[in-house]
């Protein structure tokens, strides 16, 4: 499963793991949602529904890590290294375009790879 987010005419690709919320998020799509600044190393979107986290692996969050924070119900995308935290879930990973994380702003819009 590969989701393509598109923002200020770039793209960045993520490939998503087999989890149960990578699945969820998955099936929202397609979707045009706010992005928003949140720390100085991440981008941040909330799903219309909030995704389940069984089967989920926590995150251990480094560049291009794409990852849901439970507690807030938010798609994490990073640009700098995280670590870990509690309710942080890993989603996927960047596989092209990670270097326009940085500049997302406004409406994104995230579809499926065919």
């Amino acid at each position: 499963m590969q989701i393509s987010i598109n923002s200020n005419g770039h793209t960045t690709v993520f490939q998503l793991n087999n989890s149960d919320a990578a699945k969820e998020l998955y099936a929202q799509l397609p979707l045009h949602v706010e992005v928003e600044n949140y720390s100085n190393n991440e981008k941040i979107f909330y799903p219309p529904k909030k995704l389940q986290t069984g089967n989920t692996p926590l995150a251990n969050a480094k560049t291009g890590t794409l990852a849901y924070y439970a507690p807030w119900g938010n798609v994490v995308m990073f640009f700098g290294d995280f670590g870990t935290a509690s309710g942080l879930y890993e989603l996927g990973y960047v596989v092209s375009g990670q270097e326009h994380i940085k500049n997302m702003s406004g409406t994104i819009e995230i579809k499926k790879v065919d």
